[in-house]
C-alpha cells in the first residue's frame, strides 16, 4: 500500500507512548479518506516505535502507518520534524494532512506548511469533503467564535488542518484489521536541530488536565466570587471529578485558564458534565459538544444551556450545591 496521495494524520508519539489524540485524528481522517476514495495513512515519528504500537493505529482506523525512526526524534524538537515532514510530503504529496491543536500541532504544522507552500487552517471543528470539487472543507470559529467559516484550498497541497482535541470520539477498536506498516529509512534527511531539550518538568501548579477527566464540575459568572468556587471543588472530590470554569471566571482570575471550556480554552468529552451558572454561549457549548451526559444548574429557564443539557435544574445554584452535596455525603462511602 502507497502513501501516495492519502489522507494523513499526524500521530503523537511521546514519553513512550501513544497520545490519546492520535486516535481522534484518526477518527476524523477515516471519514475523509473514504470519501475520496484514498486509504487513510497514521504518520509516526520517534527513537523507538514498537510494532505493537504501529498497529494500534491500525486498528483504530489507520490503513497505512508510516513510521520514522532516529535518535533526532526521540524529543519534540520543531526542527527536525518539519523537515523528516517536508521530505515526506514532498515524495508522496498526500492530499489532506491533518494534525491535532495541541502545543505540538500548533507548533509544528505552521513550520511545515511554509516549508511545503501550502495553507493552514487551525483549530478546525469541523471537516467534511465537498461533492463537487472533492476539496476539503475546514470549518473553524471566527471573530471570536461569533461565525462559523469554511475554508477551502483549491490550490496548494497538501490541504492542512489542525482539529480540536476531544471534538470526535475515537473509532471503535477492531484488533482483527488488517493493514500495512512502513518504516521509513532517515537516511539523507536534515535532522539538525537549533536547540537542545535539556529536562521535561511538569508544571507542579496545573493538578490533572480537564481534558482527561471522565467528571467536570464547572462553574460560569453566577458563581459570583473565587471563593465560591470552594462548592464545585467540594462536588468535585465527591464524584471524582475536576473543576472546570467558562471564559468569564477566568478572565476575573477566579480561576486559572488551564480550565477554561470553550472555543477560546479547552475542549471535553466527559461521561460527566456538570453546569453550574452557566449561560451555554455557542462558544462554550462548542466545548462540550462530545460529553457523554450533560446537567445544567441555572436559575434563568430559558437558558440556552439547558437546549443541550440531558437533565436541567432550575434553581440556585448556591441552593441546589450545598443540597446536592449534602445528599451525595449521605450516600456515598466515607473515605478512608
Amino acid at each position: 500500500m502507497n502513501p501516495a496521495g492519502a489522507v494523513w494524520t499526524l500521530s503523537e508519539y511521546a514519553h513512550g507512548r501513544l497520545q490519546a489524540v492520535s486516535f481522534e485524528l484518526l477518527a476524523w481522517g477515516r471519514g475523509l479518506a473514504d470519501e475520496l476514495g484514498v486509504p487513510l495513512c497514521a504518520v509516526v515519528l520517534g527513537e523507538h516505535l514498537p510494532d505493537s504500537t504501529l498497529q494500534a493505529l491500525i486498528h483504530h482506523g489507520a490503513d497505512l502507518v508510516l513510521a520514522l525512526e532516529h535518535p533526532a526524534l526521540a524529543q519534540f524538537l520543531v526542527r527536525p520534524q518539519a523537515q523528516v515532514l517536508r521530505a515526506l510530503v514532498e515524495r508522496y504529496q498526500p492530499q489532506v494532512f491533518l494534525a491535532a491543536a495541541t502545543t505540538t500541532g500548533r507548533t509544528l504544522m505552521p513550520y511545515l506548511s511554509i516549508l511545503v507552500d501550502a495553507g493552514l487552517t487551525a483549530d478546525c471543528t469541523g471537516l467534511a469533503i465537498d461533492p463537487e470539487t472533492r476539496l476539503l472543507l475546514q470549518t473553524r470559529p471566527a471573530i471570536g467564535g461569533n461565525i462559523m467559516a469554511t475554508i477551502k484550498t483549491p490550490e496548494a497541497r497538501p490541504q492542512m488542518a489542525t482539529v480540536r482535541p476531544r471534538s470526535k470520539q475515537p473509532l471503535p477498536v477492531d484488533p482483527a484489521r488488517n493493514g500495512c506498516i512502513l518504516r521509513h529509512p532517515a537516511e539523507g534527511m536534515d535532522l539538525r536541530a537549533d536547540v537542545e531539550q535539556l529536562a521535561f518538568i511538569p508544571n507542579p501548579a496545573q493538578d490533572g488536565s480537564i481534558e482527561e477527566a471522565e467528571v467536570i464540575i464547572a462553574g460560569g459568572r453566577a458563581m459570583k466570587t473565587a471563593t465560591n468556587f470552594a462548592l464545585l471543588q467540594k462536588l468535585a472530590q465527591l464524584l471524582g471529578g475536576s473543576v472546570g470554569a467558562s471564559r468569564v471566571p477566568v478572565d476575573y482570575g477566579w480561576q486559572p485558564y488551564p480550565r477554561q471550556i470553550g472555543l477560546s480554552g479547552k475542549t471535553i468529552s466527559p461521561r460527566l458534565y456538570i453546569a453550574c451558572g452557566i449561560s451555554g454561549s455557542i462558544q462554550h457549548l462548542a466545548g462540550i459538544q462530545t460529553a457523554e451526559k450533560i446537567i445544567a444548574i441555572n436559575k434563568d429557564p430559558d437558558a440556552q444551556i439547558f437546549q443541550v443539557a440531558d437533565l436541567g435544574i432550575v434553581g440556585d445554584l448556591f441552593e441546589v450545591l450545598p443540597a446536592l452535596i449534602e445528599r451525595l455525603e449521605q450516600c456515598l462511602p466515607a473515605a478512608d
